[in-house]
């Protein structure tokens, strides 16, 4: 099998759940090519991982306009009809005004470069991750060069605007969705015609479990860890303030914030307002053998967001043992049960995400419960070689035009 695999930037170090796939499935004997609409900056560069994708990955921008005439005067040439039908669907797509017009333009062309480029490998499948402007690439891809599409449908962000997105035509016209999560599908589903719904399958983001060794809890419990890009989505405040109130009965607990972003800086500050730059290390971004350094180095792993999928790095965390403290969002009880292998707390709660994390920092034996039923957990649902092979037969039978389960039903 060859496919393509696009994102609008590729390799970053905040999605090293799609490296981690495509490595998988060329483990599997699958040859992937890797394309991404945007370079990636040298912040993203944490590890040799993302070094070896980043060269070996190929890019629609800058544009040389010498290939970018060839490839769209090769296929009007070729196909003049199957053109001007890929027109009409980028003009049908657009977003509505002159912006929206411009970038759709855009997008077309950069479309027309990589249908050129996966034709020219003979490449039989293109695969997108996020269904925003880089599923609309693919689409439009896949329309001017006559091959196949699919995407990951992640959220939350694309469901704020589906609109907008033209979500319901791309899932009409993919030969099949891989949702991450039962609430994704059931957002998706919403916006796909019901014939489509047999095509939205369940397919876990994954880790490899053998990657993380599990922590040995003591009686002193002090360190919370959180991982995550530095944005408002994060909620970071909200964890900030539990700290706040949390210190009065732990005055030596100790926040490693590993990640970065635009709001680093407010942060930063405010951590210095509230008096809680003692008890806070901003560590920016790490890579992944870092990132499982500080897990072995925690005691609870703590995320504040408003909106998520189903965060990867919880999957790390407890991978590692790490009893978490979660919001109760989205597809993330999907993940941790309550009360079971972490707690589930309101998005938006500092004062019931200070009193969770107090219980687990106070009592090592839970901690030691919560993480043993939580690495349980990642290894029956969200191993990456189960999803990939998972992902592997979805495809393997679209392709031969057949349609698999929503999910394989020992796995429910």
């Amino acid at each position: 099998m060859r496919i393509a695999y696009l994102t609008g930037e590729y390799p970053r170090a905040t999605d090293t759940f799609i490296q981690r796939e495509v490595a998988a499935l060329r483990e599997k004997g699958v040859e992937v090519h890797t394309f991404s609409v945007r370079q990636t900056g040298d912040e993203h560069m944490v590890g040799p991982e993302q070094k070896q994708e980043r060269d070996r990955t190929y890019y629609l921008l800058p544009v040389n306009p010498i290939n970018l005439l060839l490839a769209h005067l090769s296929i009007l040439l070729f196909s003049p009809a199957r053109y001007f039908h890929s027109l009409k669907l980028a003009w049908s797509t657009r977003q509505h005004g002159l912006r929206g017009t411009l970038y759709q333009l855009f997008y077309f062309l950069e479309a027309g470069i990589l249908a050129k480029q996966i034709n020219e490998r003979q490449i039989q499948h293109l695969h997108n991750h996020f269904a925003d402007s880089s599923c609309t690439v693919s689409m439009l891809a896949a329309e001017l060069g006559g091959f196949t599409f699919s995407f990951t449908l992640h959220g939350p962000y694309i469901f704020f605007e589906p609109y907008h997105w033209r979500l319901d035509e791309k899932i009409k016209r993919a030969l099949f969705v891989c949702c991450i999560s039962y609430y994704c599908r059931s957002q998706g589903m919403i916006f796909a015609p019901a014939d489509k719904w047999n095509r939205m399958h369940i397919i876990h983001c994954g880790i490899d479990p053998a990657l993380f060794n599990v922590v040995a809890h003591d009686e002193s419990g002090k360190r919370l860890l959180y991982v995550g890009r530095l944005g408002a989505v994060k909620g970071l405040p909200i964890l900030l303030e539990s700290l706040h109130s949390l210190r009065l009965k732990h005055p030596d607990v100790l926040l490693t914030v590993v990640g970065d972003g635009p709001d680093r800086l407010h942060l930063e500050q405010m951590t210095a307002q509230l008096g809680l730059s003692g008890n806070v290390k901003f560590v920016g971004y790490q890579s992944q053998f870092e990132v499982r350094k500080y897990m072995q180095q925690a005691d609870v792993f703590v995320m504040s967001s408003f909106a998520e999928g189903v965060p990867v790095v919880l999957m790390e965390a407890m991978a590692t043992g790490l009893p978490v403290v979660a919001t109760q969002i989205a597809g993330v009880s999907e993940l941790v049960e309550d009360h079971v292998s972490g707690y589930l707390v309101p998005a938006g709660d500092a004062v019931t995400l200070a009193n969770r994390i107090e219980k687990l920092l106070s009592n090592y034996q839970l901690r030691i419960k919560f993480g043993t039923d939580g690495r349980a957990k990642v290894e029956k649902d969200f191993n990456i070689h189960h999803e990939v092979a998972w992902l592997h037969q979805v495809m393997t039978t679209a392709l031969q035009g057949k349609v698999e389960s929503i999910r394989p039903r020992n796995s429910i």
